[in-house]
Order: structure tokens, then sequence, then C-alpha cells
């Protein structure tokens, strides 16, 4: 069944339950890589034309709601990651009847899930920005519009993602990241006809969004039921399966929680940026976004892992996912070990991107040297994650996300009422999160617990 199976893969699909680890790896991620620096660069262009050519209460209002709106987007994603493994596990077993029936039930749980959470956000932009974000005044009115157009179109999102993970299960990265291309390329394009030439302003901003998301979604569902044959459908496959739904709703949903927990602990966090003024709260900003640049790559490599390790559990390969651990500790120990020199002599030239002020710019840099101290125990988040997702194992996300919510939370406020530290306890409670979590992300790992749950959760469809 599994000979049969492999001879229909794609071009762009790997079966990563066969040959040299160490070059799969690289060629999986390395599509990724690539989409999540060209995601941070659309976000770059996006933010710019809020501030330079609408206003600044145009910017304020788009990044006042940047982290509610992510909180939904972290939902989606976390469910959407959830679905890919379960088709990896099918995909590496040669279960093609499995992979199919995912498929059908997935858009079931998806469409509805998100059609849910964008009704709810749209009819709760208004009281959560006043009551639970206090937005200021200026700038409300357009935050509640861009949040609640974007709230419209998060079914979009979370069918293209839907897609994205499950061609990512299948070993196909490097389809999604041309989905990804077009999609910003639309969204910059559009951002400019709505903004320059009509005018729309915030509004303008959103309606972008939301039509690019729903083109990339019909253009991808279009493209993988054309021409991926895994999404090759009978009508057997359109039958609701009550087992398939149970395990992308328990490896999902918990995935989706814990993402949940992170984007909130953000939300909550960031009063606490605010209270120490201005130079700070811009410092923060620039460093967080240098950080999303180190943190996706590390993503990347921890999402190679999931699809690597989801494989070769279904296809019984317990050896080959010890040497895809080990491979990928090694990648990021080499990461994170010439990253550290960089943030230390270049952080200032990094922080210039984004500020002009000498005293922020001084402040992030101090700030750099400081989270890059941690990027050891960051990267084994990413690498045991991704091991432990792969298996199916949905205790860990429960685990992971509560820890990394309760140091996010609690630790910034511990170390800046500290004299030592003052201000510069928001970048080292950060870093010590980062350790917490990443000796949880371990110890989790050499635990034979999730092992054993992982060799049930493979099992076959009957």
């Amino acid at each position: 069944m599994k000979g049969h199976f492999q001879t229909k893969h794609k071009e762009n699909s790997i079966d990563m339950t066969k040959g040299n680890t160490f070059s799969l790896m690289i060629r999986f991620m390395f599509p990724m890589m690539l989409g999540n620096i060209f995601q941070q660069f659309y976000n770059i262009v996006d933010t710019m034309i809020a501030g330079k050519f609408i206003d600044a209460n145009a910017l304020a209002a788009v990044g006042s709601t940047g982290n509610i709106t992510n909180l939904f987007f972290a939902l989606g994603n976390g469910l959407a990651t959830g679905i890919g493994i379960i088709v990896s596990q099918f995909y590496g077993s040669g279960d093609i009847r499995g992979v199919r029936k995912t498929i059908t039930n997935a858009f079931l749980i998806v469409g509805t899930s998100s059609a849910a959470v964008g009704i709810l956000g749209f009819f709760l932009a208004r009281p959560v920005l006043i009551y639970g974000l206090k937005t200021p005044e200026e700038i409300l009115e357009g935050a509640v519009s861009y949040m609640s157009i974007i709230c419209i179109g998060f079914i979009g999102t979370a069918i293209y993602n839907a897609v994205s993970y499950i061609l990512r299960g299948t070993g196909d990265s490097k389809t999604p990241l041309y989905f990804l291309i077009i999609s910003s390329f639309l969204n910059i394009i559009m951002d400019l006809a709505f903004v320059i030439c009509m005018d729309l302003g915030v509004k303008g901003l959103a309606i972008a969004t939301i039509t690019a998301q729903f083109l990339s979604a019909l253009v991808s569902c279009i493209y993988a039921f054309m021409r991926n044959p895994n999404f090759k459908l009978g009508r057997e496959d359109f039958l609701i399966d009550k087992e398939i739904i149970v395990r992308c709703l328990q490896l999902g949903s918990s995935m989706a929680l814990q993402s949940g927990l992170i984007a909130l602990s953000f939300v909550i966090l960031q009063r606490v940026i605010n209270s120490f003024g201005a130079v700070v709260v811009a410092a923060f900003t620039a460093t967080s976004k240098i950080e999303n640049l180190v943190n996706m790559q590390l993503k990347a490599l921890g999402d190679t892992l999931s699809t690597y390790t989801g494989q070769n559990y279904g296809a019984g390969n317990g050896d080959r996912v010890r040497k895809g651990y080990k491979t990928g500790m090694t990648m990021m120990a080499v990461y994170a070990l010439v990253m550290f020199p960089v943030m230390w002599l270049f952080g200032d030239a990094c922080m210039r991107f984004f500020v002009n002020e000498p005293e922020v710019i001084s402040f992030g840099q101090t700030a750099m040297r400081i989270l890059s101290s941690f990027y050891i125990p960051l990267g084994t988040i990413y690498v045991c994650r991704g091991i432990l997702n792969g298996a199916g194992d949905a205790k860990f996300p429960l685990i992971s996300g509560a820890a990394e919510m309760l140091g996010r939370v609690v630790f910034p406020t511990f170390f800046c009422a500290m004299p030592f530290f003052g201000v510069w306890g928001l970048w080292v409670a950060t870093g010590v999160t980062w350790t917490i979590v990443g000796i949880t992300a371990f110890t989790r790992y050499r635990m034979k617990e999730w092992k054993s749950e992982a060799e049930e959760i493979v099992e076959p469809l009957q």
C-alpha cells in the first residue's frame, strides 16, 4: 500500500521517511524560511503605508488592534497546524484513505469554527477595544473599523492556513510559499489602490487584507483540488467521520489553545510596557520586530520537525525521529551561536531599520544583547515542540502555552521591581521565560508517556 501511495507524489512533495535527514530537512525548511521573511516584509510595508499615506492616528489604530487580532489568528493557525500533523501521520503510514477523509472533515471543522470566531470578533470589536484594551478615543473609530473588517475575513485566512498545512503534511512546503507570495503582492497592491487612489483610509487597509486572504484561499483550494492527487476526493471521503474529527479537534484545539495563551500573554504584557513611557514602548516594539525575524526561522525548523516526525511516526520509524531530534538540535545550536555575535555587534544597526531616535536605538541595542544570550533555550523550545507536536502529543501544547503565558505575565513585573534590573527586567523576563519553557519542553521530550500515546494515535483507520 505504501509503495502504491508513494508513486503518486508530486514533484514538490518530500517523503521524509527515507533518505538523509539533514538534506531532507533543509529542502523542506528553506521555502518556509523564505515565506517567513516575505511575510515580515509584507507586514512592514503594510505598516509603512498606514503611517506614510494616511496619518499617525491610522498607524496607531492599526497597531492597537494587533495583539487582539493576532489572538484570533493564533487560534486558527493552531487548529490548522494540528490538522496538518494528522495528515502527515496518515501520509507517512501510506493511508491514502485517512489523508483524504482528514481533508474533508478538516474543512468542516475549519469552516464552522472560523466563521464562529469571525462573527464573535465582529460584534465584540468595540467593547473589547474600549474596555479590554482601553484604546484612546482619538483612534477608537479607526481601530473598530479595522478590527471589524479583519474579523469578517477570518474564514479566508483559516481556509488558506488549512490548505497550506495539509500540503506541508504531505511533504510540500513549496506550494504554500507560492500562495504566500501571491497573497502578499495582492495585499500591497490593493493597499496602495484603496488608500491612495480611493482614499478609504484604515478601512481600505482592512478591505485589502481580507480580499487578498479570500483570493489566496480560493486559489489554494482550486490548485489543491485540481493538481494535488491527495485532494482527488471520492464520494465516500465526504462522509462525516467522528474518529477523524476527534483526532483533529484533540490535537488542533490543544495547539490552538497554546497559541491563544501565548497571544493573550502579549495583550496583558502590553499594559506593563506602556507604563514605562514612549521610549521604552518604541524600543520594545522595534526589538519585537527583530525577534520575530529570529523566531520565524526557528519556527520554520520546528514546523519542519513536526512534518518529519509525523511522517516517520506514521511509518513506524522511531529511530528516524530520534535522529531528527539530534539533527534539529545541532542546526538550532549553530543558528543560535551565529546570531549571538550578530546581535552583540550589529544590534544598533538592526534598530536603525525601525527608528531614528538615538535613545531608542541605545535601549534596543542593549535589549538585543540581553535576548541573544537566551537563544539556545529559545531554540530548544522550537525543536522539542516540533517533535512533540508531530508525534501528536496533545498534552504538551497546553503545558507549554500555560508556562509561557505565566512567565510573560508574572516575570516582567517581578524583575522590573528589582533595582538591579529596572526597565531591563522586561527583556530579562522574556529570556527567563524562554529558559523555563525550554527546560519544560526538553523534560517532556525525555518522558516516555507521549511516545506510547503517539503510537496509539497513528494507528490506521479501520
